[in-house]
């Protein structure tokens, strides 16, 4: 805290201190030091006194040692040589102020002095505990002191809109030359009072303690801490109480004083003056204690990041029904409006993490043909691009909140979401489109989801939508070597060199009964989730799809058979699957969803297996496309021979090794070819087979098994040398 500041607040903190003092003894003069005092409608007498120095303030004489005190805690001046970060003399200053002005107010009831019409005065019990619990319980995430009028009508508009808009209660606190908050928007035609979250508390500084020592009351009522115990108390108000105060115009020394007060209780101070000086050393309050925000339109999402509220929204604004109960939703052809992705044309969704001063929270962007504008029943590209920013977010949890999309677009009425990453489909419904679902309305259930459910780690949260051909082309090239980065975090780890691995149930919604068992080795089969993020997923929610699974006695180490893996698969299987092998194909393999990349089947024929990835459209030597074989092995299905993987699982070492692994790929589309070409001429490397990717037919040399066992024989692929599969 500047030398400036903290010299201010002392300053101001003396003058409360001395109008305390004054006030006691004029009390003592006209009516004695036996007189009853208190305020109206609480148990806990002069609330802040008893939080603070556990004292019960009942008569005009009890007051004498909170003053006392308030002498012992003030200094003359900051001290002559600071050491910086240093606010011992500004904090000493501010509790100073609370006790002080809580006498002056006490005395004021006492006396009997009138507050000001429509103003709340101090504030009740009784609305302690209405309001109160739900500010430690998160349904309102927080509250705000504005002190001063704003410099215009239409910024104290839209100050108090922005903060209705995110539940935060708003107090309305001190006049400037006449003038007052409440003064600005009774003037534009606002309603105040506790029903709308806008309550004006007073016209004066003092006013202020009315708002700071309800707070107090929460970790005595919610806390249930008891009188006295302080450090328990502040330590309740910082971690528990979203509170802060927004200064408009210069800040005088007595608001200086209160700040230092609201900053003791862990509350930080915004202010929209250039000449505020700005005090960052956290460890009082959470983050930074005086943030200077010039902007009007930032100041309210500055207060958000500052503070660390944690915003909820609790209804979605779209104009269809949104609730799980429609994440299973197909939407068929013949009702069908638009449709992106799949085989129809291109669709990528990325989620990134940014800076918290590179993110607008709750922007959303739309670019290109919206619904409306698409002929029914037609295909168009599709780019959706989220970028989340908070204090806690980690790029490791990007994958994890990338693939909640998946989820949350399906719970909208009429949206059907499929896929990940560049390989998503989607279909809207014409009912959606009719009742007027929008691009924009992605993003807004992408803000209102993330908030939601991630609200730990997720303080803002930006959306683009975008249907043009080339901002679509530019995502998918932004995000590959954003993929490729996330999948290799995992590389070096294997399957024995942990005891734990990871469920992923996410897409029960398709697949009820489907349970996706991750490795250090196998990445999910959506090939968004390796085994890191399932960790993370559970670290950041431990009661999300993502659980850990010990692995537990060995059972078969050559299929990947363990005894509590097998317990969970059944437990989450909702029975259906008693056993699960982590490394074959042919005995108990992984059920699959419908989220799969790839498509590994057995060719008989060829003594040996194929693998189709969704985006090839045509033949397979096994006489099914892509979308036939998905009909039969999606759906949580356990089928022997049958099995959907991530593209890259190819390339593991654990890649089908129950039944002999790599050198049993004997076909695969060019493009995947050409995809996984690296990874798995390494893997061929090690095993000791080079030029073995080369024997490996796609669709330019064999799309039935004839073709393909003419082909296997005349480069002497090592699968027709195996072990029989069946």
């Amino acid at each position: 805290m500047s030398r400036e500041v903290i010299a201010a607040a002392i300053r101001g903190a003396h003058g409360f201190v001395e109008e305390a003092e004054a006030k006691l003894a004029e009390a003592v003069q006209a009516k004695g030091e036996d007189q009853k005092v208190e305020f109206p409608d609480t148990a806990f007498y002069l609330p802040m006194v008893y939080a603070l120095m556990g004292l019960e303030v009942k008569t005009v004489a009890d007051l004498k040692p909170v003053l006392a005190r308030c002498r012992e805690l003030l200094p003359a001046e900051p001290a002559k040589e600071l050491w910086l970060p240093y606010l011992g003399d500004g904090l000493d200053a501010g509790i100073a102020t609370l006790l002080a002005l809580e006498t002056t107010c006490a005395l004021r009831y006492m006396n009997g002095e009138p507050v000001e019409e429509g103003c709340t005065g101090f504030i009740s019990d009784t609305i302690q505990r209405e309001l109160g619990i739900q500010l430690v319980d998160g349904r309102m995430p927080g509250f705000a002191a504005i002190l001063g009028p704003a410099p215009a009508n239409e910024i104290a508009l839209h100050t108090v809109r922005e903060l209705q808009k995110r539940s935060i209660l708003t107090f309305l606190l001190c006049g400037r030359n006449g003038t007052s908050m409440k003064d600005q928007l009774i003037a534009e035609g606002v309603e105040l009072g506790w029903d709308t979250y806008i309550v004006p508390v007073g016209r004066d500084t003092q006013s202020a303690i009315y708002v700071l020592n309800w707070a107090v009351r929460a970790a005595l009522t919610f806390g249930g801490h008891k009188k006295g115990e302080w450090k328990k108390c502040l330590d309740y108000t910082r971690a528990r109480t979203f509170a802060f105060g927004i200064t408009f115009g210069p800040i005088p020394d007595d608001w200086y004083a209160v700040g230092a007060g609201a900053i003791v209780m862990g509350f930080p101070v915004i202010s929209d003056h250039e000449s505020t000086p700005e005090v960052r050393p956290t460890g009082v309050t959470t983050y930074e204690a005086l943030v200077r925000q010039t902007d009007p339109d930032q100041i309210v999402p500055t207060c958000i990041e500052v503070r660390g509220v944690k915003v909820k929204v609790e209804e979605i604004d779209i104009p269809v029904s949104y609730s799980p109960a429609f994440e299973g939703e197909r939407v068929r052809r013949e009702d069908m409006h638009v449709q992106f992705g799949g085989k129809y044309s291109r669709a990528v969704e990325l989620l990134e993490s940014a800076e918290l001063d590179e993110v607008n929270d709750g922007d959303v962007t739309v670019k290109g043909k919206d619904f409306d504008q698409v002929e029914e029943g037609g295909a168009v590209d599709l780019a959706i691009h989220v970028r989340v920013a908070g204090r806690k977010m980690k790029s490791d949890f990007e994958g994890i909140l990338e693939r909640q999309i998946h989820r949350y677009c399906n719970e909208a009425m009429g949206f059907m979401h499929t896929g990940q990453r560049h390989q998503i489909w989607c279909r809207f419904s014409k009912e959606a489109v009719k009742a007027g679902f929008r691009l924009k309305h992605i993003g807004t259930i992408l803000h209102a989801k993330l908030h939601d459910e991630y609200g730990g780690i997720v303080d803002k949260v930006a959306v683009t939508v975008t249907t043009e051909p080339e901002e679509v082309t530019a995502l998918i090239d932004h995000a590959k070597p954003i993929w490729t980065a996330r999948d290799e975090r995992v590389a070096g780890m294997t399957d024995e060199s942990v005891d734990t691995f990871y469920s992923c149930t996410l897409c029960q919604s398709f697949a009820p009964n489907h349970v996706c068992i991750i490795t250090p080795e196998r990445l999910g089969l959506c090939g968004a989730y390796n085994w890191l993020d399932g960790q993370a997923a559970y670290e950041i929610n431990p009661t999300g799809c993502n659980q850990p699974v010990p692995k537990g006695k060995c059972i078969d180490p050559v299929l990947g058979e363990w005894e509590n893996v097998n317990k969970f698969v059944h437990e989450h299987s909702n029975g259906s699957v008693d056993r699960f092998s982590a490394y074959s194909l042919m005995q108990n393999p992984m059920t699959s969803c419908g989220c799969f990349e790839c498509i590994l089947a057995i060719v008989p024929e060829a003594n040996g297996v194929m693998i189709v990835n969704r985006e090839y459209p045509g033949d397979t030597p096994i006489g099914m496309p892509f979308s036939t074989l998905a009909g039969s092995v999606g759906g949580g299905a356990q089928t022997p021979g049958f099995v959907g993987v991530g593209r890259l699982y190819l390339a593991s070492r654990k890649f089908i090794s129950a039944e002999g692994g790599l050198p049993r790929l004997t076909w695969m589309p060019k493009e995947l070819k050409e995809y996984m070409r690296e990874r798995l001429e390494k893997r061929a490397k090690v095993i000791g087979m080079e030029g073995l990717v080369d024997k490996i037919a796609d669709e330019t040399i064999a799309t039935t098994s004839e073709q393909l066992l003419e082909h296997l024989t005349k480069v002497d692929h090592p699968a027709l040398k195996m072990d029989p599969l069946l």
